[in-house]
């Protein structure tokens, strides 16, 4: 079974796991911030993923490091990963729980890229109206290009919506050229 498969399903688990808490929201902090210290601290992410090291021990440290700080359903189910040799894959659970709880919430991610750096209230606006427009909480992920020139390109999952005025700029372009550019008739033979 693929990597990501096997990511998608610990994820479900967890997610179900969290419903029958009533804490999704909980439990998506949680898992966020299990993934976040093993991306943040690669000693931390070797040490539990390394083979030399024997399952109770790294079962120890997860208890005494964790066991207070998350739910015990959480703890318990990071205990499993290590038992089934799956914790190399808790980064990638916790992304697979993400769009679960963000499908659950009715949210989606948007990559949004302008020509300059965004005031606050700009990004406000831009994912209301985004939200109204795919009829779901847009997150929007906002990042400068200013290759673009002005205007807004969105992306979201495979759909992109250009409305930058490079797109724009280059349409007239094309547009110009077709006209100013005669058409060209057949190539006439044996000149």
């Amino acid at each position: 079974m693929r990597d990501e498969t096997v990511a998608r399903n610990y994820a479900g688990t967890l997610f179900e796991l969290a419903r029958r808490h009533g804490d999704v929201t909980g439990y998506e902090e949680a898992i966020e911030s299990v993934a976040r210290i093993l991306d943040e601290n690669p000693e931390v992410r070797l040490f539990l993923e390394t083979p030399r090291i024997a399952d109770e021990e790294k079962k120890e440290v997860v208890r005494s490091v964790f066991g207070e700080a998350l739910p015990r359903p959480l703890v318990n189910f990071l205990l499993i990963t290590i038992d089934k040799r799956r914790q190399r894959l808790l980064r990638d659970i916790a992304r697979e729980f993400r769009a679960l709880v963000d499908e659950h919430e009715g949210r989606t991610h948007v990559e949004v890229t302008l020509a300059r750096e965004p005031e606050e209230a700009e990004v406000a606006d831009v994912a209301r109206r985004l939200s109204r427009m795919l009829d779901r909480e847009a997150v929007p992920h906002v990042r400068v290009n200013p290759r673009i020139l002005g205007g807004i390109v969105v992306r979201t999952g495979d759909t992109v919506y250009d409305g930058s005025v490079r797109r724009r700029l280059e349409g007239m372009r094309r547009r110009l050229q077709a006209v100013a550019l005669p058409e060209a008739g057949p190539l006439e033979s044996g000149s």
